[in-house]
């Protein structure tokens, strides 16, 4: 084949392939240039993406609560031990066999109660012998003073010489020294037969007994241990950093400071109020710590020993002090900040400073927000900086997020959670 007839097959393949290609490319009806973008487009009744701006342009239904000034009170938080006011362990004074126990285990006893009887016997008959004793040296004595008297009249008779009245004298002043022993030795005998009734101390609760009726106890056996826990203290340590503010405070105990006990998840107070007593002498180097005991009267016995509470103890109250709920503080990468409401119905990130806790659901802040300024409480993960929003009063929740405008929102170029 000669090279004019190749270069013409060349030329209507290309041909051929170009119109095939043509035809692919452009259906029957559909005007060059079309897509089907264009049909999309149409089929939406506007441009492309118009629904998904549309709806980043809605206000976010949020919950506002203004910002409000009273009066709060600055509370220092510890962890604390209740303690009871006294505890005694009952040890016998004298030794024999333990004959009954007159209280019953966690009864309330009070001061003066026999709660145990030890064997008396023994006990009385050694005070008997006292007794019998002192009456014995007592007639001795009576019938020396009564020699001496009629002795030292006949002295001046002759009938009795001088020196055996010294005799007479000295016998009579022995005799009054041993009727003074016997005297000491009874009230002993009488101790120690008293002692044969275990009496109460204090006013308290009885705990488990440690002996049984039957048993022969001695001066070291331990019978029952007596707690007195109303009043009771509850001992807890603060940061070294505190000493001063509560020193001044507490001026060495010019001011009654207010201590509230609560239980172990900070619910609810366990029993009326405390006041501080005692704020200890020194700083515990391990620890960095001081210690200090609140005193309570703790009328429904609602404080254990031995039981851990959570203290809070109130060294101050701030005239006037920024309110918001606790509810609105959001923590950021540079630190705590709110949603403040613009005069323009839009919201802007405000850094603020937490002061201190209000409450269960407040907080006071410092810095960064004036009375009466708007902050959001409720919807704040659907917004930024510059969200425009639709504020609703305190008590209305907004409604939450359907999940079909996620969808849409990422068609329209941004996802729900940025919206």
């Amino acid at each position: 084949m000669s090279r004019f007839w190749k270069i013409a097959l060349i030329v209507v393949a290309v041909l051929v392939v170009g119109g095939v290609a043509f035809r692919l490319m452009h259906k029957p009806g559909e005007a060059p240039g079309t897509g089907s973008h264009h049909a999309k487009a149409s089929q939406n009744g506007g441009p492309p993406g118009a629904d998904g701006q549309d709806k980043d342009n809605a206000p976010v239904p949020v919950t506002v609560e203004p910002t409000v000034r009273q009066n709060v009170p600055v509370y220092l938080t510890a962890l604390g031990t209740v303690t009871a006011l006294n505890t005694v362990t009952v040890n016998p004074q004298v030794g024999g066999q333990l004959w009954t126990i007159n209280f019953k285990e966690g009864q309330t006893v009070k001061k003066g109660d026999v709660i145990a009887q030890i064997d008396p016997r023994t006990y009385q008959a050694a005070y008997d012998q006292a007794v019998a004793k002192q009456k014995q040296d007592e007639a001795a004595l009576a019938t020396a003073i009564s020699t001496l008297d009629r002795n030292q009249k006949l002295v001046a008779s002759g009938y009795v010489a001088a020196l055996n009245i010294d005799t007479y004298r000295n016998n009579v002043n022995q005799l009054k020294a041993t009727v003074v022993a016997d005297e000491a030795n009874v009230r002993s005998t009488k101790v120690q037969l008293d002692f044969t009734k275990i009496i109460s101390p204090i006013d308290g609760v009885a705990g488990i007994r440690q002996v049984d009726p039957g048993n022969v106890v001695t001066t070291s056996t331990a019978i029952v241990t007596l707690t007195q826990i109303q009043p009771v203290y509850v001992i807890f340590n603060l940061p070294e950093q505190n000493l001063e503010a509560v020193r001044d405070s507490f001026q060495g105990g010019v001011n009654k400071l207010e201590v509230i006990a609560l239980d172990r998840a900070d619910a609810h107070p366990l029993d009326t109020t405390g006041g501080l007593q005692v704020v200890d002498n020194q700083i515990d180097t391990g620890t960095g710590t001081f210690k200090l005991r609140a005193i309570f009267d703790n009328p429904k016995s609602a404080l254990w020993p031995g039981q851990f509470v959570n203290v809070r103890l109130r060294v101050n109250t701030v005239s006037g002090g920024l309110v918001i709920p606790a509810q609105a503080v959001q923590r950021g990468p540079d630190g705590d900040f709110v949603y403040k409401l613009q005069s323009d119905k839009t919201v802007a990130m405000q850094p603020v400073k937490v002061a201190s806790e209000v409450g269960d659901s407040h907080v006071m802040v410092s810095t960064g927000l004036a009375e009466g300024d708007q902050v959001v409480t409720e919807g704040q993960f659907r917004l930024k900086p510059g969200s425009k929003v639709n504020a609703l009063k305190p008590g209305e929740v907004p409604p939450a997020p359907v999940a079909s405008d996620g969808k849409k929102g990422k068609q329209g170029g941004r996802s729900a959670s940025a919206g």
